[in-house]
């Protein structure tokens, strides 16, 4: 991406209708925040998405593949000496409005331009402690990824029936046994497959709210939530707020 360029630290903007990118690595630090859009990354152990003012932090060298629809989104790239991360996975972090602003205006200074200069080394240099604050007010806005074939194959009806998916329901689809699904997907993962129907819903919802349309009522129900105190719940307990204040927090942001 650098393409020989001897810069240290550069960003990359993306403009995407329907982008998978093949697995790959970078040997850089990433920073990646969309605009416009859902982004996902997926590891071998999870897969983060990104719903608006989330940024996610892909670590150098960590293997990943990105899906980018409809998004409009911009990376930003770190030499590994300017930021101390050794986590080696990716982590999802709330972009204020700082982090934002910072961002954008990193896109002055395109990761492949042929030469450095000092204001940009100053502004990278500030940007990379600011990344290293960040780092640790991680958000939990990732689900696990499956090994075993009964795993998969239930994440994947539940992905497609979300509202309505139930235990007796994926199980019948999937052809195992309750008792074996519980054993297999804890196993597989190191969480329940009710809680990984429940973060599935709160980040659905997460970007039905996002698009604007949405009332909060209108995603609770869409999403499968029998009420909308049980909504309230769970997505305050995933996100750290109601979905009312995510909502107005991010209409107030676009």
């Amino acid at each position: 991406m650098r393409s020989g360029s001897p810069v240290r630290a550069g960003a990359w903007p993306e403009d995407a209708d329907d982008l998978v990118t093949p697995w790959h690595t970078h040997e850089l630090h990433q920073l990646l925040y969309a605009f416009e859009g859902v982004a996902e990354v997926e590891t071998a152990t999870a897969r983060h998405l990104l719903p608006p003012q989330q940024a996610a932090w892909i670590p150098a060298g960590l293997p990943h593949q990105t899906t980018l629809r409809r998004v409009r989104s911009v990376a930003v790239f770190f030499e590994p000496s300017m930021v101390d991360d050794r986590s080696e996975r990716v982590r999802v972090i709330a972009a204020s409005a700082p982090v934002r602003e910072m961002i954008v205006y990193a896109t002055r200074w395109p990761i492949d331009r042929p030469a450095s200069d000092p204001t940009a080394d100053a502004f990278f240099a500030a940007l990379a402690l600011l990344a290293t604050e960040w780092l640790a007010d991680e958000a939990p806005l990732h689900l696990p990824t499956g090994s075993s074939p009964a795993v998969v194959a239930a994440m994947g009806y539940t992905q497609a029936h979300l509202a309505d998916a139930d235990e007796r329901a994926v199980c019948a689809a999937i052809g195992v046994s309750e008792r074996s699904l519980r054993r297999q997907f804890r196993a597989d993962t190191g969480t329940s497959w009710q809680e990984y129907r429940t973060t599935s819903r709160v980040l659905r919802a997460m970007t039905m709210l996002a698009d604007g349309d949405a009332t909060v009522l209108d995603a609770a129900v869409a999403v499968g939530f029998e009420s909308l105190s049980g909504f309230n719940r769970a997505f305050r307990r995933l996100t750290g707020e109601r979905p009312s204040e995510y909502r107005r927090r991010i209409g107030a942001a676009g």
